[in-house]
């Protein structure tokens, strides 16, 4: 899977880059990630702005159309994979584990992270992106949402994990739709807290029910909105 990250802070992405299963995965060659800096496709040859007062007035500025467009048609030609463009923004789709799921069958995004007040809505006409939201709030810019999005959906690709039932296991996950049981490591206790009984027997049905009783317990507690009326209770 290939991400092409486009963003005016591509520093931002450095060090994120480098660690943990990202930087194993991109090693393993089982993902390839871009950033490419927008200012280098900016019409301002001296001072590489890209943004400009909005018509009509109001606060702040926002990101002209001409070298999003042009950006996003070079960075097209890199790659013989057709890339689908998403646009991170709060008026977005909600970005949840079923359309993570989704996202991850295809090969190559091309992710224009915002800043300011946003884009000429140009860029939405021509370009007609994703829309993606990570959330009902506001960031300072689009990087932090891109990481959210890379970092979600290459959890679904055969490799990147360890153990490939880590991915099935967790809330949300294959249409599950109740929250992950509480899990245990050593030492068995600590500070008065044990650890139950029933996952130290080595008897894999009593675990397995146990555990399905306590999802549905915390779901219950925490995300009633998921179960039906009937488990709610």
């Amino acid at each position: 899977m290939r991400f092409d990250i486009i963003t005016l802070f591509p520093e931002i992405f450095s060090g994120y880059l480098t660690q943990s299963l990202l930087n194993k995965a991109i090693e393993a060659s089982l993902v390839e990630i871009f950033v490419h800096d927008l200012r280098k496709w900016s019409t301002d040859l001296k001072h590489h702005k890209i943004d400009d007062r909005p018509f009509g007035g109001g606060p702040g500025m926002l990101i002209c159309v001409e070298p999003v467009v042009r950006c996003v048609e070079d960075v097209q030609k890199m790659s013989p994979l057709e890339g689908i463009v998403v646009l991170l923004t709060p008026q977005g789709q909600r970005l949840d584990q079923p359309l993570v799921e989704q996202l991850s069958s295809h090969s190559r995004y091309l992710v224009l992270c915002g800043r300011y007040e946003g884009f000429d809505q140009r860029v939405l006409d021509i370009l007609n992106p994703m829309e993606l939201s990570i959330g009902d709030y506001v960031l300072n810019g689009g990087e932090v949402a891109a990481m959210v999005l890379v970092d979600a959906t290459i959890r679904m690709i055969p490799g990147v994990l360890g153990d490939e039932q880590s991915s099935v296991d967790d809330s949300f996950s294959r249409g599950n739709r109740i929250l992950e049981f509480p899990q245990y490591t050593r030492p068995r206790e600590f500070r008065g807290l044990a650890v139950p009984e029933v996952l130290l027997n080595g008897n894999h049905e009593a675990i397995a029910a146990w555990r399905a009783t306590e999802s549905l317990r915390r779901t219950a507690e925490r995300r009633s909105d998921l179960l039906p009326p009937a488990q709610s209770q």
